[in-house]
């Protein structure tokens, strides 16, 4: 049952569990990373950055990396675009700028602003040679270790995930993660991992599994039957960073662990709009933890109430008196 044993290195950076943050946009940022870390993440990747944006020195998206600086697991910031110069030159600001560790290439957003209009995310699995080229320009421009995220294919007709890796091999990335859902699957289905399988089977580098895992069982399912290293969640976290902790514990020791109480349920609303606040200004941070009580609070009697009276305010104090008294009702 032991899965610690073999280390996980991503270049020359170590990964110390098996699980992995997705890269989840209006989510996976420094705050949601804290909290996934405490809960035991090996590995976490942010939400997306337009590297055009970058470039441009546009204030909002590098206001999407403050607090990345007090995250002690290895981080990865995720960039989009398409351009090969510009991916580069983007690269080489936030290593510079921002000593960051990692960087991760974006090659499997389905959104269409994304794909279609700006033929970057998953768009690129339509043009293998720009892949080559734009690995290889960032990896030129930087000396950290340059990773990407893909998809099983454009639609069903054009799966080609091993080719994809193989390319991004030979262009020196040094991990790759495989979602198996095609873009135009967007998130629907179910994912294919033996697509993952095949992808592990046909590279030497790390590859990563992403695609509904949902429990310990099904984290456990994903690595024994695809024999990838490591596995990335993303919705199945949403209301559930627990999810974390019971997968290392069942996986290194096996242990079932117990689900968490109502109590710390709100305790986690309450930590999170904390570790919001010190990055996001209160509007912001209003509105952000509106979506985020909502997953926290799922299946708890009273919490649609409590989600409404949120919804209705913006006002940081006012969501917290809420949190509290709903606790002490619970107690």
């Amino acid at each position: 049952m032991n899965f610690g044993d073999k280390m996980i290195k991503i270049g020359n950076i170590e990964i110390k569990s098996k699980v992995v943050l997705a890269p989840m946009a209006g989510i996976s940022n420094p705050a949601y990373i804290k909290i996934c870390e405490e809960m035991g993440v090996g590995y976490a990747i942010t939400e997306l950055l337009s590297a055009e944006a970058i470039v441009r020195n546009n204030k909002k998206t590098f206001d999407m990396l403050k607090g990345i600086d007090k995250i002690n697991i290895p981080v990865a910031v995720q960039i989009f675009g398409s351009n090969p110069s510009t991916m580069a030159e983007a690269s080489s600001i936030l290593v510079r700028d921002y000593n960051i560790k990692i960087i991760d290439i974006n090659m499997g957003c389905p959104v269409p602003k994304v794909a279609l209009k700006n033929e970057a995310g998953s768009g690129l699995l339509r043009n293998l040679d720009k892949i080559y080229e734009i690995i290889s320009k960032v990896k030129e421009a930087v000396d950290v270790p340059v990773t990407v995220k893909i998809r099983s294919g454009w639609d069903q007709k054009s799966i080609n995930a091993v080719e994809v890796a193989k390319i991004c091999e030979s262009a020196g990335v040094s991990a790759i993660t495989i979602h198996p859902r095609t873009r135009n699957q967007g998130y629907s289905g179910k994912a294919d991992w033996n697509i993952i399988k095949e992808v592990k089977e046909s590279v030497s580098i790390p590859v990563i599994g992403n695609g509904d895992i949902t429990d310990i069982y099904k984290a456990k399912e994903m690595l024994d039957t695809t024999k990838c290293d490591l596995i990335m969640i993303g919705r199945g976290l949403l209301g559930n960073p627990w999810l974390i902790k019971e997968i290392n514990a069942y996986l290194e020791k096996g242990i079932i662990l117990n689900k968490p109480t109502s109590k710390e349920k709100i305790d986690m609303c309450l930590k999170h709009l904390d570790y919001l606040s010190k990055i996001k200004p209160e509007k912001l941070v209003c509105l952000e933890i509106r979506s985020h009580i909502a997953w926290y609070l799922k299946g708890i009697q009273g919490g649609k109430n409590i989600k409404e009276k949120i919804y209705a305010t913006n006002n940081l104090c006012d969501i917290i008196s809420i949190l509290n008294k709903f606790k002490e009702e619970l107690l």
